[in-house]
């Protein structure tokens, strides 16, 4: 069943039809990524559908938005009923361009377009580093079955050419970030969360905002770092092996843990943080560190991935090598330090978000982008 996606014809005056898929849609950055995109392509007056999985946090994210949402369920690689949903969108709404974002979508997508011969153009986005062992014909099925593949960041597209994709089969779009998300935040709230978790004006605090990725490590710094220091991970909740961490390590600071919690309210936990750390080799580009540096938050990062996209070192925020632990406890108690260095380094954190990676940036190069391939059909 298609949800209030209307009828349009290709391009009328540089309107697109165009048809998102993910197979994900919870609570990660890049749903976020995707929300933004979609909602940001509608506003600029494209006809934009997104097959997604119904009831998702994305699904719920775009209720009262422009995008017309397409129930799509993708149960593996291979599953017949997602490619002939795909099928029949495509057909019924004269889409132009496909752009799957996800694993089991992008090759639902690959087949659906050889099975039924459709003439859509096909782009995969890839918005995480690609992981090592991934499948040996992955990298010639994405070449040969997409017509481009856009990577969020520098550090992705490395990593797709060294998995054999050719460069200039690669296009790198930033995400982006919307600066009208941050407009009217309110302090009261800001004040009822440090009142729940018993953080008191001078409090130094480490902030993680993501999902489980290497947060032990910042526990393994901790026992480098005064004892009054509190830290505060969002997004993930404690284990087992965290307990033993802190029990190892005689680690005494004051831990919170906050698990699922809406977009919206993961803003005001920016408020309570002195710095900002983001312990994953994984990303992409992440919304939690382009959030952190909108907020004027001081940001440190694992040099891996599209961290380096985004931060400069001593410029506007600080890197550490993985498994670094010194390293990371080093940058901490300089970003703690409220001088005139770590002033200038979150001025021009945001003031490079503004520049650099603003949502409106994102969606016209990605309109630019997809007005190319058209172009070359």
């Amino acid at each position: 069943m298609l949800i209030r996606c209307t009828d349009a014809h290709s391009r009328p005056g540089g309107r697109l039809n165009l048809l998102f898929l993910t197979c994900q849609g919870g609570v990660f950055g890049s749903t976020l990524s995707i929300a933004y995109l979609c909602k940001g392509l509608a506003k600029h007056g494209h006809a934009v559908c997104l097959g997604l999985p119904p009831g998702s946090l994305l699904w719920k994210e775009l209720e009262e938005s422009a995008v017309e949402r397409v129930p799509m369920r993708f149960r593996g690689k291979f599953d017949s009923a997602a490619m002939r949903a795909i099928r029949d969108v495509v057909r019924t709404r004269n889409i132009d361009i496909i752009n799957a974002q996800s694993s089991l979508d992008r090759y639902n997508a690959i087949f659906a377009r050889w099975r039924y011969r459709l003439a859509a153009r096909l782009v995969h986005t890839r918005r995480q580093m690609p992981r090592i062992d991934v499948p040996l014909l992955q990298a010639p099925l994405y070449y040969l079955g997409a017509d481009r593949i856009v990577a969020v960041s520098s550090a992705v597209k490395r990593a797709l050419v060294r998995r054999g994709i050719p460069h200039k089969h690669i296009t790198v779009i930033h995400n982006g970030t919307p600066p009208e998300k941050y407009d009217g935040l309110d302090p009261a709230e800001a004040d009822r969360l440090r009142a729940r978790y018993g953080i008191t004006p001078g409090d130094r605090v480490i902030g993680c905002v993501s999902r489980r990725k290497r947060q032990e490590q910042i526990l393994q710094a901790l026992r480098m770092l005064d004892p009054d220091i509190k830290v505060m991970f969002v997004g993930m909740s404690q284990t087992e092996k965290d307990r033993r961490i802190v029990r190892d390590l005689g680690i005494a600071n004051g831990i919170h843990y906050v698990d699922t919690i809406s977009p919206a309210q993961v803003l005001y936990f920016y408020g309570l943080f002195s710095v900002m750390v983001l312990p994953s080799i994984t990303e992409g580009l992440s919304q939690a560190l382009l959030e952190a540096m909108s907020l004027r938050v001081p940001v440190v990062a694992i040099a891996a991935g599209g961290n380096t996209d985004l931060i400069e070192h001593g410029v506007n925020g600080m890197l550490f090598e993985n498994d670094d632990i010194r390293g990371l406890a080093d940058c901490v108690r300089k970003a703690l330090d409220s001088g005139p260095h770590v002033r200038a380094m979150v001025d021009r954190a945001a003031r490079d978000v503004r520049e650099r990676f603003s949502m409106q940036r994102t969606v016209r190069e990605y309109e630019t982008f997809f007005g190319g391939l058209l172009d070359t059909r």
